[in-house]
């Protein structure tokens, strides 16, 4: 044999050893890791998006009255925040994660931005980019005080526990008093806060075949109580003989109908109200004076609307709450009329409810004010298509409404209790990707609270995870080990995603 046959042969023996060296190389460790990736995509698939939300603070009431009245100076709200009726804020535009594998932490930042200043005491203070982290229990937030930013400043601890995000104390921290200009507020006690969250995450499927078919997913909701609500996505269907995986809120969405309650309260992802208070009050101030709407209401034909709906629907138990945005003022200087009505709120529970609203008379302001009864006698709260629609809602002023008219000189028999005010007409929907529908302009005077109902359908959002913990793990080592020329090419590959996970750790 030549020398050159011997030099082939021996690098094709070579080549050979090293597949078969490759193959126990790489198939047995892949082998052995896959319980560990298995488990890394199990705790993957249990950290969750967070898709939008609301946070409620107001920092310190006392701080804001030494702002506004003290120091005479503004508070001033923007980009994404908005002031609540009782002076504290909204902020808006909530992202993060929710970790249901390491200890249910919810971790949060929000829009907005809220600014204290005052010309008389030589301040100017902005609090920006809030977010908080429920396992830290911390609420960090960017301060600029006359023009020197500090980021990340840890401002308050929040009290919370579990999943409850309604009402928690807070207290400020020597930072915050620092920034402030206050050295008292260390370790006092802030404004309450409350978040309301709707948080993406799959669902597991019942079914025990091995469909291919990705789990559906859930929207979970953190709403301003400790109740913890779902709205479902359409269902997977299994290949099985076992018939379709029913979704985690036992909800069957049938086409275009009604659907099977869901249980427990869904959080609101939208909303809006269209209600014109009263034709002959429209009527009245319109004849010398002016009617302005404010803050998210607009003039809708001949009644208003009111955007911006949050709040919970918990159609079983046929209870609804839901706050609007938004304010009308009522002027009229010759007959000295100055009313302004904001932050509407509908509370009804079957065939009763109420429209609460905050209510100023000329220099007086009165908040929570159950202003109108809302007869529901005929209500559907069933959803179609995600959205809750209740339309031609009689109301009549409650005594508690008639009250607040009293400091208006002129206040007629049109403002005694149970005097009929507008209908209302409003939607709200569960679901992200539900389309609201048009509500019409007229106020009308139609008796009754009819009601569309429907099904709870449409998409909570793309899939998170899907069967991710289920895969790799299961090929056996045998398999594999039957295909050196494919386990060396595996293993180039691992080389190449490995130099380019380097190269991109480098960039």
């Amino acid at each position: 044999m030549s020398t050159s046959h011997r030099r082939a042969l021996a690098a094709a023996a070579a080549v050979l050893t090293a597949a078969a060296l490759g193959t126990t190389a790489f198939v047995l460790p892949a082998t052995a890791d896959a319980g560990g990736r298995a488990a890394g995509a199990r705790a993957a698939a249990e950290t969750f998006p967070i898709l939008s939300g609301t946070l409620d603070w107001g920092v310190r009431g006392s701080y804001r009255n030494y702002v506004e009245h003290t120091a005479q100076g503004t508070i001033t709200v923007k980009d994404g925040a908005t002031k609540n009726a009782d002076g504290t804020f909204r902020f808006s535009g909530a992202s993060g994660t929710y970790d249901k594998a390491g200890g249910h932490v919810l971790t949060a930042k929000f829009l907005g931005s809220v600014t204290f200043h005052s010309t008389h005491h030589g301040f100017t203070v902005t609090l920006a980019n809030l977010r908080f982290d429920s396992g830290t229990k911390k609420l960090l937030v960017d301060v600029t005080r006359n023009d020197v930013l500090t980021r990340d400043v840890h401002f308050a601890d929040v009290a919370f526990a579990g999943m409850n995000t309604a009402g928690l104390k807070t207290t400020l921290t020597q930072s915050a008093a620092d920034l402030l200009g206050n050295q008292s507020y260390a370790g006092e006690d802030g404004d309450p806060l409350s978040a309301a969250l709707d948080i993406q995450q799959p669902s597991p499927t019942t079914s025990t075949s091995g469909s291919s078919s990705p789990a559906p997913t859930t929207s979970t909701s953190t709403s301003a109580g400790p109740t913890t609500s779902t709205t479902s996505a359409a269902p997977t269907t299994s290949t099985s003989a076992t018939g379709p995986t029913p979704s985690t809120t036992g909800a069957t969405p049938s086409q275009g109908g009604s659907t099977t309650p869901v249980d427990g309260p869904q959080q609101i992802l939208s909303g809006k109200l269209a209600w014109g208070v009263k034709e002959s009050l429209r009527t009245y101030v319109g004849d010398g004076g002016a009617i302005t709407p404010e803050g998210g209401a607009a003039k809708n034909g001949d009644s208003f609307s009111f955007g911006g709906g949050t709040g919970t629907l918990d159609a079983k138990a046929q209870k609804l709450n839901a706050s609007f945005q938004g304010s009308l003022r009522f002027q009229r200087p010759d007959h000295g009329v100055d009313l302004s009505f904001a932050n509407v709120r509908i509370n009804a529970e079957g065939a009763k409810g109420t429209l609460v609203l905050d209510m100023k008379n000329g220099a007086t302001t009165k908040t929570g004010i159950s202003f109108a009864t809302l007869d529901l006698t005929t209500a559907d709260y069933k959803t179609k298509n995600g959205v809750l629609t209740l339309n031609a809602v009689r109301t009549a002023l409650t005594a508690e409404g008639a009250a607040a008219f009293s400091r208006n000189g002129g206040a007629s028999s049109d403002y005694k209790a149970g005097v009929r005010f507008d209908d209302v007409n409003l939607s709200v929907s569960v679901d992200k990707d539900a389309t609201l529908p048009t509500t019409g302009g007229s106020s009308g005077g139609s008796s009754g609270g009819s009601t569309t109902g429907g099904s709870v359908g449409g998409s909570a959002g793309g899939s998170v995870g899907g069967n991710l913990a289920s895969t790799g793990s299961e090929i056996p080592a045998g398999a594999l080990l039957g295909a050196s020329g494919a386990v060396i090419a595996a293993g180039a590959g691992a080389v190449y995603i490995a130099r380019r996970r380097r190269g991109a750790a480098q960039n």
